[in-house]
């Protein structure tokens, strides 16, 4: 969440905010209208309790000279308690409703963000690797999984429904040898390797952002927890609620875990193949700096480097997408999508998505740091898709077929097969 004194003093600047984000710029002059009351309240609580502290501070002074309690500041002190009992459930009121209107603003876009309504808006940064010539009408990757045996979706669908898969034999072990890969690659740039819980509780997907704006696109237990859609989340929250030293900044987290989505609103997009399925694999990363956006941009381009980097190791062609307005998160600051070739297709598809988000999700979640001149601050934190799988897996199966219906493993993986 942004600062209240900051959308107080710049609240034409986040309406626009909203406005570019294809959100509703009210949801700033309720919250500020309900500041207001908060505000008014609290000052009225302050004084009251302020009033019956030194009324009983008066008795309390009066007892130990001896002397018997004043009537008329017993009755004061008692009629001062009533109007606390009075006041106290209204401004409790307010700050519940002031906490729910603070998590409907979105964070501002960083300056360099285009900006535009939707995907349209999007623009390319740069394309790098050249799509494979096939002297062949290449296949799409579901075809030519089925043909080896690698891939059943018609028994998957009976047993879990529509969108759902089983990966099988060669296929099983080249998206372990795909996941092995970006999580060693990961370690190799000396982020801590850890695996998380997919099922959190409500207020860490409030606290990364994700709620309250995507609720309906994540699977929720009859225990009111939430199956994440992405390892960020519990990477992010691992650290809630804790202050850090500036010396131990930047903190590098990456995570292996399965995801789950509901892909609500895809009726019809993707049914064939695994491009857009339920759930899925994936390697994510995640860095917290200290609070300067300089070095915050600087790692989003470094952590948009790793992933391509995995890419050219792998020999995929892709594009990076600078994302406008209309077609990022709430909470993110910038965004850039990586997008890969598929051949059979003849475009490039979203395979991942890098952000940084200042101390929007850190605010939240109230982790901090001590900063060498002795003030506390939020951290700053970034997230970026390492790998995914099967949607990479599928780019790979495309871009690597033969002609006799054969895929070929990429040179980099071959020492885990």
């Amino acid at each position: 969440m942004l600062d209240i004194n900051f959308i107080q003093h710049n609240s034409d600047q986040v309406k626009q905010a909203c406005l570019d984000k294809q959100l509703d710029p009210k949801v700033v002059d309720e919250l500020l209208k309900i500041n207001e009351q908060r505000k008014k309240l609290k000052q009225e609580v302050d004084q009251v309790r302020r009033q019956v502290n030194d009324n009983a501070e008066a008795i309390k002074k009066q007892v130990h000279q001896g002397e018997k309690p004043d009537p008329g500041l017993v009755e004061a002190g008692r009629k001062l308690k009533d109007q606390l009992k009075q006041v106290e459930p209204k401004f409790k009121s307010v700050m519940i409703q002031f906490e729910e209107a603070m998590l409907q603003v979105p964070n501002i876009p960083a300056p360099d963000v285009p900006k535009g309504k939707d995907e349209q808006g999007n623009q390319v940064v740069r394309q790098v690797g050249d799509p494979p010539k096939f002297k062949f009408k290449p296949l799409p990757h579901q075809k030519i999984m089925e043909q080896l045996g690698w891939l059943d979706t018609q028994r998957a669908v009976k047993i879990a429904g529509f969108r759902s898969y089983f990966l099988k034999n060669e296929a099983v072990l080249l998206e372990q040898a795909i996941l092995r890969l970006a999580l060693d690659y990961m370690v190799e740039q000396g982020f801590t390797p850890m695996t998380v819980p997919v099922m959190v509780n409500p207020e860490v997907m409030t606290g990364t952002g994700y709620f309250p704006w995507g609720q309906e696109d994540h699977y929720r237990t009859q225990d009111d927890k939430f199956l994440t859609g992405t390892a960020e989340v519990a990477l992010t929250a691992y650290h809630m609620n804790e202050t850090f030293t500036e010396d131990e900044l930047p903190i590098k987290l990456t995570g292996i875990s399965p995801c789950f989505r509901r892909e609500v609103g895809a009726h019809g997009k993707d049914t064939q193949g695994v491009l857009r399925v339920h759930q899925f694999n994936k390697v994510e990363q995640v860095v917290f700096t200290q609070a300067d956006e300089e070095e915050t941009r600087q790692w989003h381009e470094k952590m948009l480097g790793f992933s391509e980097e995995l890419l050219q190791q792998l020999g995929l062609p892709y594009q990076v997408l600078l994302m406008c307005t209309g077609d990022m998160g709430a909470g993110q600051r910038k965004k850039y999508d990586i997008e890969t070739w598929f051949p059979a297709q003849e475009c490039f598809r979203e395979t991942h998505s890098a952000s940084y988000f200042n101390d929007f999700q850190t605010r939240r979640l109230k982790i901090k740091y001590q900063a060498k001149d002795g003030t506390s601050k939020y951290a700053y934190s970034l997230n970026n898709t390492v790998l995914a799988t099967p949607r990479l897996l599928a780019s790979l199966v495309e871009n690597y077929q033969q002609q006799d219906g054969s895929v070929k493993i990429p040179q980099v993986l071959k020492k885990y097969l």
